[in-house]
Order: C-alpha cells, then sequence, then structure tokens
C-alpha cells in the first residue's frame, strides 16, 4: 500500500508537472485565440505585468508568443511551434529536462537566432547542438526566413509538447508575428500553491477579464487543468486504481486478520476455560485477544513500513527500476514519499484491522469453561 501511494503520486506530480513547465498554472491571453486555438496578440505592457504580479496568490509572471513554422535542412523539413519568451522566464523546467548543450540568454529587444530543440525534432532532422537550420513561416502573403543556430536539446518524454514545441527568444517571435513590442500571444502565471489555482483564476476573473487592451484585444484566463484536460482526467483516473488497490490489500489483511485470531482463540480454549473459571469477564478474556491481535498487526506493519519506506526511498535516490519513456513518460519510476499520507494509512489501515476482529472475538463468549477444560 506504500509502495502504490509513493509511486501514484510520484507519477502524478511528475507528468503534471512537465504539463506545467509547458503552459504554467494560469494562461493570460486573448479571448478568442483561447476559444479558438489561433494566435492572437494581447497587449502585456508594462502596467498589465504588474497588475497581474501582484495578483493575489501569484508567485511569478512571464510573458510568451507563439509562431507556427517549418523547420528544413537539406534532406528533410518538419513543422513546429516557436515559443518565444523574454528575459523573465523562468528556466529552471527546461534546464532539468535539458539533456545537451544550453540555454540562450532570452531577450525581448534583439533577436539570437538561437533555438532550443527537443531531442524528438533533432533526431527526426538529424540535427545537432551548434548546427544551423533554416526556418520559414507563412505570413501576410509572404514566406519569413530565418536561420538558427542550435543550442540546446530537451526531453521531456511528453511526446505532445517534444514533437512541436521549440523555445527561443520573445524578439524573434514578436516580430515574426508582426505585432507591436508591447503585444504577445500571453503571459503564463505560476501560483504559490498549485491546489489553489482555482481561486487564483476566479481573482483575474474579476479583475482582469474581459477588460480590453489598447488594441481593441479582450483579455481572458484559462488554468492548466482547462488547457490540457485530456491529460489532468487520465491522471484523476490513477486515483481510483489506488483505491481499489488499497481497498484489496485492507480486505486481504482483515480476512487474514480473522483467520488468525480464530485460530488463536482455538489454540487457547483451554486456557480461556482456566479464566472463566477463574472468574473472568468475556469483556476482559475478548481485550486481551483484541490487545494480542493488534500486537501481531503492529509488528507486521512495523515490517512492512521498513520495506516499502526503504524501496521507495532507494528507488527515489538511484532509480534503480526503469520503464520505457514511450509508454509511461518517465525513464524511471517516481515516487513521492508523503509524510502525513503514510501516518494517514498507517493509523487507518490498523483501525480497520482492529475493527473487523472485534465481531469474531465474540466466539470467547461461547466458550463453556467446564466443556473448554476438557477440551484438546
Amino acid at each position: 500500500m506504500i509502495i502504490s501511494i509513493c509511486v501514484v503520486l510520484g507519477f502524478k506530480h511528475t507528468i503534471r508537472d512537465k504539463a506545467v513547465g509547458f503552459g504554467c498554472h494560469i494562461t493570460v491571453s486573448d479571448f478568442l485565440a483561447l476559444q479558438d486555438n489561433v494566435t492572437y496578440p494581447v497587449c502585456m505592457n508594462d502596467s498589465m505585468m504588474t497588475v497581474l504580479r501582484n495578483s493575489p496568490g501569484v508567485k511569478h509572471v512571464q510573458r510568451f508568443a507563439m509562431k507556427q513554422g517549418i523547420l528544413k535542412t537539406d534532406s528533410d523539413f518538419l513543422g513546429v511551434t516557436l515559443k518565444g519568451v523574454g528575459p523573465e522566464y523562468d528556466p529552471t523546467f527546461l534546464k532539468s529536462n535539458l539533456v545537451e548543450g544550453e540555454l540562450p540568454l532570452f531577450c525581448d529587444t534583439a533577436s539570437s537566432n538561437r533555438l532550443v530543440i527537443s531531442r524528438l525534432i533533432a533526431n527526426k532532422l538529424q540535427l545537432k547542438t551548434g548546427e544551423k537550420v533554416y526556418a520559414y513561416f507563412m505570413g501576410d502573403d509572404e514566406v519569413r526566413t530565418r536561420r538558427f543556430t542550435i543550442c540546446g536539446i530537451y526531453e521531456t518524454n511528453l511526446k505532445h509538447f517534444d514533437e512541436a514545441i521549440c523555445f527561443t527568444d520573445l524578439y524573434s517571435t514578436v516580430r515574426l508575428n508582426g505585432w507591436e513590442p508591447d503585444q504577445t500571444s500571453g503571459a503564463e502565471l505560476t501560483v504559490n500553491d498549485y491546489d489553489r489555482v482555482d481561486e487564483v483564476e476566479k481573482e483575474l476573473v474579476r479583475h482582469v477579464n474581459r477588460t480590453t487592451d489598447r488594441y481593441g484585444a479582450t483579455y481572458s484566463s484559462i488554468t492548466i487543468r482547462e488547457q490540457y484536460p485530456q491529460i489532468f482526467s487520465w491522471l484523476d483516473l490513477l486515483d481510483m486504481n489506488v483505491w481499489i488497490i488499497l481497498l484489496l490489500m485492507v480486505a486481504v489483511a482483515g480476512f487474514t486478520m480473522i483467520s488468525g485470531l480464530l485460530i488463536i482463540i482455538l489454540e487457547r480454549t483451554n486456557m480461556i476455560g482456566v479464566l472463566k473459571a477463574l472468574g473472568a469477564k468475556n469483556r476482559t478474556i475478548r481485550h486481551t485477544f483484541l490487545w494480542f491481535s493488534a500486537f501481531i498487526i503492529g509488528r507486521g506493519m512495523l515490517i512492512g513500513n521498513i520495506i516499502g519506506i526503504g524501496l521507495c526511498v532507494l528507488q527515489k535516490y538511484t532509480g534503480f527500476v526503469h520503464l520505457d519513456p514511450s509508454t509511461y513518460y518517465v525513464s524511471t519510476v517516481p515516487v513521492e514519499l508523503n509524510i502525513p499520507l503514510i501516518v494517514i494509512l498507517n493509523v487507518a489501515t490498523l483501525l480497520v484491522n482492529v475493527f473487523v476482529l472485534i465481531a469474531p472475538s465474540f466466539l470467547i463468549s461461547h466458550i463453556h469453561p467446564a466443556k473448554s477444560m476438557r477440551y484438546e
């Protein structure tokens, strides 16, 4: 039970953090862009950035701009989406998933013509760090060409993102879209507490949404769960698997302890008869057997905790159990040690197992001293 909880929590949070790394907790963008999944600009000047930073529960705000294009080599080509980010971009996610090269200095005032691509894109186009690649972008009755230098390669194993997203500076994508310097695709917000994302978004709805910028675009917001519902619905299904595992394990443990208690009572029939003959009450004898059963349960739980937590710690720091990333989106089994949940699991398991022993313990009341002392 401990291993199942730690593994499922680790898997859910690892996949969630990868999805958040590409889109943050909340996205503020143009209303039409969020509804039609088409790139429309919205003004993200200093005043709007200040409003977003000062919103309750917001930890970090960063601008972004998207532009679809085609990367072409001498032998192949591939459609991609360029994501331009500014100097305020938090590179923690990209650095943790960078497998080759380095990250450029993302800028909003000049173009570095440097590109960070995924390993999936690099393998398809046979690109390596340091090589140059031409990119073509469709505009209003024209095709714009840029030559980028591959400076870094990342890998998250989330095919939905890895096969399309490339990172470059904000200035390049804004210019390629033909927008004004203060226009972007929107802003990404990171909140202090993920569990309060909906509360923070409600504040944005009240103070930011449905307002318009100086170009006539209407601000709107969307949470990461609303943006990628298929991913988070799939992760929510894992909770059902955990509950099924816990119920099955508790049921097995309960039936095992019931049979164990009955065997102990039958083995101690003579002793029960002697205790009753000496004046012991049924309740006192029942409590004695329940305490003895609780001791057996506690000893087994102690061994289970040592083995379960030990294996989780070993996996967390060594990663000795590997997975196929193309199927599970992670290369090793992720684990997350949640001490409060482990404590609650132990207490609940102990209480449930002791509770199911109460009814079988009433068998003691039907044992007669005269007959039991002759029992063999």
